[in-house]
């Protein structure tokens, strides 16, 4: 059978989406400082007995000082990033200083130790924390060093790496029938690493735009007998237009060019954004000690880099908000232009708490990274496993032989 309209409207280019960025130029862009001043000489010492022996307590998602058994958290970052402002005052590019454009030559940090005065070098591209050779004091690097290494805020790990072993082992469990047996042979979950991603998060205050054409189907019948058979119907067709103004809290945008790589041919990137969300409002000012013992990916992307993803995602907001007003078009809604204004943002760089098992597999030359992704905060788990081939297709053979039998057995009941 065979469907058409008998009031089809007439065919209208479509049209790329109009975006109108408002905001002043980078140049005068203003810019919230969230540096942790407290932290400023590069030694981070417990405030109860002056020990920089310190690392994070997953339990309590606070530092602990190893000496003293001493717990504390920094300040929640939210508070100083907003103000006393409204999402929907926001106006122009809002920058924060650890979102700051990253500057190349800017990787080797000179450190003063502050307990006896020995000048120690960090390659902030590598790591983010480094002992004095004289005295054996950890030095952190907590200045924000225009390289993406330090970022606004860091949200701490909440899950245990024994809990992200049991998640992980659950998840590729379930898939065990199907997966290539290479993996189930070498499937270590133990192996399973926690890293800090490095996100932007975004506040916007926007407005979006949208016509196009809708249809109010009017009478259905059918034409015609047999196999010439037809089903035509009459409809109503309208021009929609739709604006919406609308805030956007806390958008999570990933700044990484590595992660942000979504090759489904070389790598599974994109099961990371299914673990999403994250409690972005619990995020604390940054401090290095709360990634000893993990490992992280600096930021190598720019805000303004960001900005085309930004827009494809308020655009889908935009949609999304007048879906509800569009429902009395039975026919659908094709949607033909959009224009997007976006009157203000808001960016603030933070780290994020992810743990991440990884797999290399290659098959006929082909080579593939898998990842099993668990949420650091919610546990939330998604990932993805080589399959073998042929069992797929035995099961798919089977189970058209059994669905073929049964038709053959209500064929000669009937």
């Amino acid at each position: 059978m065979t469907e058409n309209s008998t009031g089809a409207p007439h065919a209208v280019p479509s049209d790329s989406p109009d975006l109108n960025l408002a905001g002043p130029t980078p140049a005068t862009d203003p810019v919230i400082n969230t540096a942790n001043e407290r932290l400023e000489d590069g030694v981070n010492r417990c405030p109860k007995c002056g020990s920089t022996e310190i690392q994070l307590r997953v339990s309590t998602s606070k530092l602990i000082c190893l000496f003293c058994r001493h717990e504390w958290a920094e300040a929640v970052i939210e508070p100083l990033v907003t103000g006393e402002g409204s999402i929907r005052d926001l106006t122009g590019t809002t920058v924060t200083s650890g979102a700051s454009d990253i500057q190349a030559d800017a990787e080797m940090l000179t450190m003063k130790c502050s307990g006896c005065g020995a000048e120690v070098v960090v390659n902030t591209a590598e790591a983010t924390s480094s002992r004095c050779h004289w005295c054996r004091h950890v030095l952190t690097v907590n200045e924000q060093v225009p390289n993406g290494a330090v970022p606004d805020a860091v949200l701490p790990f909440s899950i245990t790496r024994d809990q992200a072993i049991e998640q992980i082992t659950a998840f590729a469990g379930k898939r065990k029938l199907f997966a290539h047996r290479r993996f189930v042979r070498e499937f270590t979950p133990g192996n399973v690493v926690g890293v800090y991603l490095p996100y932007m998060i975004v506040d916007s205050n926007a407005s979006g735009d949208v016509q196009g054409v809708g249809e109010v189907q009017t009478r259905r019948y059918t034409r015609g007998s047999g196999d010439n058979k037809e089903t035509v119907y009459d409809a109503d067709i309208y021009r929609v237009d739709r604006h919406v103004d609308f805030t956007v809290d806390d958008l999570t945008l990933e700044s990484s060019t590595e992660r942000a790589n979504m090759n489904a041919f070389v790598n599974t990137n994109n099961v990371i954004n299914t673990i999403l969300p994250f409690d972005t409002k619990n995020a604390v000012q940054w401090n290095a000690n709360y990634l000893v013992g993990y490992t992280s990916e600096r930021r190598d992307t720019d805000v303004s880099a960001l900005v085309p993803a930004l827009e494809h995602q308020l655009l889908s907001i935009t949609r999304s908000e007048v879906r509800d007003s569009v429902k009395r078009y039975d026919r659908g809604v094709r949607w033909e232009t959009e224009r997007l204004t976006v009157h203000g943002t808001r960016w603030v760089s933070m780290y994020l708490p992810v743990w991440l098992y990884s797999y290399y597999h290659e098959e006929g030359g082909r080579a593939m990274v898998h990842y099993i992704a668990v949420n650091g905060r919610t546990g939330e788990t998604m990932g993805s496993v080589p399959v073998s081939h042929w069992r797929l297709m035995v099961a798919a053979l089977t189970t058209g032989t059994v669905l073929e039998t049964i038709a053959i057995a209500i064929l000669v009941a009937s």
